[in-house]
C-alpha cells in the first residue's frame, strides 16, 4: 500500500516536544516495517531514512502535491475537501462548537470521540524504541510537571499546590521561572526552592528527569484529548496524578495513577500511593506503542479504500460533555 501522511507544521523528525510529529514519525516507520511504502507530505527541512519525504508548498492545494500512486492519504493538519483520494484526518485538539467536522475523523480517545458523538477513535502510539531505556529500580525523589507551561489549561499552578500540599519537590519540564504570567500569578509558587523549572528540554534529558520521578502531576483544565505526557511518563515509569478531565480517567488505571476532583484529594493520593515504576513501564509499552497504534489505523485505512465513511454522520460538538467542572 502506498501511503501518505501530511505534517506541514513542523520538521520532522522532532528533537524536543511535539508530541503529534513523534505519533506521525511512529506510524510512518511502523508502516515501512509492515512493507508498505511511506511518504509524508512535510515542512521544509523534513527528512527520513525510512519514508519519501515531499516538501509541503504552502502556495499550492495539498491535492496538487500528492503523488497519483497513492493509495491513502492520512490528514493531521489540512482539511480531506476536495481531496480525489481515500483519506481519513485524526483530529489531536479539541474543535470548536461551530466548527463542521469530516466525516472520516479519528479521534484520539474514547472520551474524546464521545464529546463529539462518534465512536471513531485510535490512541496515540509511541515508537518506544526511540526513547532510552528507562532504569526503573533507582531512587526517585520528586514529581514532575511536562507540559507547555505557558498554557492555562494545562494548569501549571495547580501542579505546583498539588505538589506542595503532597510534601514533595516539582521539577517543571516546559517553561521558564520568570515570566510574565507566572509572576502576574503570584510569587508564592514561583520563588519558592520546591519548584525547580527546567526550560524547554532535550528528549533524552525529559527521560532522564522522569526516571527520578516518582510521578507526573497532570491537573489539566481541559478536555485533554489524550495526553503523550502521560504515557511518555508511564514509559519512564512515573505513575500520573491529575483531574478527571477528558481522557484521564480512561488512560490512568488505578494501578498506574489516580484522578481527582481537587488538589486535596490529588495529594492524599500521592502521599499514599503503592509506587511500581516498572508496572507502570509495562502498561504504557503495550498498550500505547506504536505498532498498536497502525495495526488499528491499518483497518481504518482499508474502510476508506472501500468507499465507507469512518462516522456515519459528520461528528458533532455536544455541549452537556464538553463542561470542564471547576478545579481547587
Amino acid at each position: 500500500m502506498n501511503i501518505l501522511i501530511e505534517d506541514k507544521t513542523a520538521v520532522l523528525p522532532v528533537k524536543k516536544y511535539g508530541g503529534t510529529e513523534r505519533v506521525i514519525w511512529g506510524l510512518g516507520k511502523e508502516l515501512a516495517k509492515m512493507g508498505h511504502k511511506v511518504y509524508f507530505l512535510a515542512k521544509k527541512g523534513s527528512h527520513s531514512d525510512f519514508a519519501t519525504v515531499i516538501n509541503f508548498d504552502e502556495t499550492k492545494d495539498i491535492k496538487d502535491q500528492i503523488p497519483q500512486e497513492i493509495d491513502v492519504v492520512h490528514l493531521f493538519h489540512s482539511s480531506g475537501k476536495n481531496l480525489d483520494k481515500p483519506y481519513l484526518f485524526t483530529m489531536e485538539g479539541n474543535p470548536p462548537p461551530n466548527q463542521v467536522l469530516d466525516n472520516n475523523m479519528v479521534f484520539v480517545s474514547k472520551n474524546h470521540a464521545n464529546r463529539y458523538g462518534s465512536n471513531s477513535y485510535v490512541y496515540n502510539g509511541i515508537d518506544w524504541d526511540d526513547y532510552p531505556d528507562p532504569i526503573l529500580d533507582g531512587e526517585r525523589k520528586y514529581l514532575h510537571f511536562l507540559a507547555k507551561a505557558s498554557w492555562k489549561i494545562k494548569n501549571l499552578f495547580g501542579a505546583t499546590k498539588i505538589a506542595l500540599k503532597s510534601g514533595e519537590k516539582l521539577h517543571v519540564m516546559g517553561g521558564d521561572r520568570l515570566t510574565y504570567r507566572n509572576i502576574k500569578r503570584g510569587l508564592k509558587y514561583i520563588l519558592n526552592p520546591n519548584i525547580i523549572f527546567l526550560g524547554m528540554v532535550e528528549n533524552d534529558v525529559k527521560m532522564k528527569v522522569a526516571q527520578n520521578s516518582k510521578a507526573l502531576v497532570f491537573p489539566v483544565i481541559w478536555h485533554e484529548p489524550f495526553g503523550i505526557a502521560i504515557t511518555e511518563s508511564m514509559y519512564a515509569g512515573c505513575a500520573v496524578f491529575g483531574t478527571k478531565n477528558g481522557s484521564l480517567k480512561e488512560l490512568i488505571t488505578p494501578e498506574v495513577g489516580f484522578t481527582g476532583s481537587n488538589s486535596d484529594e490529588i495529594a492524599k493520593a500521592i502521599r499514599e500511593f503503592d509506587y511500581n515504576p516498572r508496572r507502570c513501564h509495562e502498561y504504557a509499552v503495550k498498550y500505547f506503542n506504536s505498532k498498536v497504534m497502525t495495526e488499528s489505523y491499518l483497518k481504518l485505512y482499508k474502510k476508506v479504500m472501500q468507499g465507507e465513511k469512518l462516522n456515519p454522520e459528520n461528528p458533532k460538538y455536544i455541549a452537556s460533555k464538553n463542561t470542564v467542572p471547576e478545579f481547587n
